[in-house]
């Protein structure tokens, strides 16, 4: 059997003029249908604290000494999860055991030295050449002489995600539910030092952009921040309704047949001081007219500290919202139609 999702066409009746802003919204809503939901709720649920746990404890580990872009902490972190696709038998579109993009010496300014995007795929098996991209920065501050900065929220949290989904879409293609568009996960290095990896890759990218449907990106999703102490199970999401109306519509739909997190967009405010919608990797992608979701727990007092331990991770709370990412990512990976762009940046 075949997992369906059904995408309807956004049928307009009569002209579009005739039809009020609401009642557009309202079509947009009523064209995402998620069918084969048991199908996709068996292989979302292989995603687990446990597994998330292990992969956040090892990524923050003082091995990786703060994983500083273009250290050799940082290529140790890279060899990791190149290491882990390896294992689980996920292809790079680059090559046999080849899954660096190297982000040259040149293009980082302040003589970092050069440092890799890592980068897995899982191939579409009706329209390969249209990618989902899911990304999550790799490097983190790096250490002082007295203290390691290990960064397991900032962004262990968001790598350890992005390998436990690759595996469990791996885990759906192998039984017989491969995605129909290709799915792509990409560890960014230099997100630290003014987001230089996806500035790079966007610059150099290994599918063109054109093809490129949506942009996931993952940055801190492990933590409670002060706003939500009576309620863990939110994620902000920021940047969904920038470009399309239908991107912003899935998200929602995938909350409420999956997770039922509260979906917090006090972030995604024009207005909001911190202007988080520019401050992740997500951004240049969104400059370059492709829809995006930054997803995001919140700062906390151990941002950017060398207390950002793997033992302050929340990882029930992580799970879930790793499930609503990969609910949305099979949605998009599976229907039968691109999401439209339907607003400006």
């Amino acid at each position: 059997m075949k997992v369906f999702i059904v995408a309807t066409a956004l049928t307009l009746v009569g002209s579009c003029a005739t039809l009020s802003h609401t009642e557009k919204l309202q079509q947009i809503k009523d064209s995402i249908v998620f069918s084969d939901t048991d199908i996709i709720n068996n292989y979302a649920n292989t995603i687990t604290s446990a597994e998330l746990n292990t992969h956040v404890y090892n990524f923050s580990s003082d091995e990786f000494q703060g994983r500083r872009a273009g250290e050799p902490g940082h290529h140790k972190a890279a060899n990791y999860i190149k290491e882990y696709y390896i294992k689980e038998g996920i292809s790079s579109p680059l090559g046999p055991n080849n899954y660096y993009q190297i982000v040259p010496e040149s293009f980082f300014s302040d003589d970092i030295k050069s440092s890799p995007n890592v980068i897995a795929y899982i191939k579409g098996s009706q329209y390969p050449d249209d990618v989902l991209i899911i990304s999550g920065h790799s490097d983190h501050e790096g250490y002082t002489e007295d203290e390691i900065y290990n960064g397991a929220d900032d962004n262990g949290s968001g790598t350890a995600a992005m390998l436990e989904m690759a595996q469990a879409f791996k885990k759906a293609a192998d039984e017989g539910f491969p995605p129909k568009r290709s799915i792509v996960f990409l560890h960014l290095t230099g997100e630290e030092l003014n987001l230089t990896g996806s500035r790079y890759y966007t610059k150099h990218p290994i599918f063109p952009l054109e093809h490129t449907v949506a942009n996931l990106n993952i940055d801190m999703i492990g933590r409670i921040d002060d706003s939500h102490e009576n309620n863990p199970n939110y994620i902000y999401i920021i940047g969904s309704d920038r470009l399309s109306t239908e991107l912003h519509f899935i998200s929602e739909s995938a909350n409420e047949h999956f997770t039922n997190l509260e979906l917090d967009y006090s972030l995604n405010s024009d207005s909001d001081p911190n202007q988080y919608y520019s401050r992740s990797d997500h951004y240049n992608f969104a400059q370059e007219n492709i829809p995006v979701i930054f997803y995001f727990s919140g700062t906390h007092e151990d941002y950017h500290e060398p207390t950002d331990t793997p033992e302050k991770i929340n990882y029930p709370v992580l799970q879930i919202r790793t499930k609503l990412i990969f609910t949305t990512a099979w949605y998009i990976a599976n229907s039968d139609k691109r999401i439209e762009v339907d607003q400006d940046s």
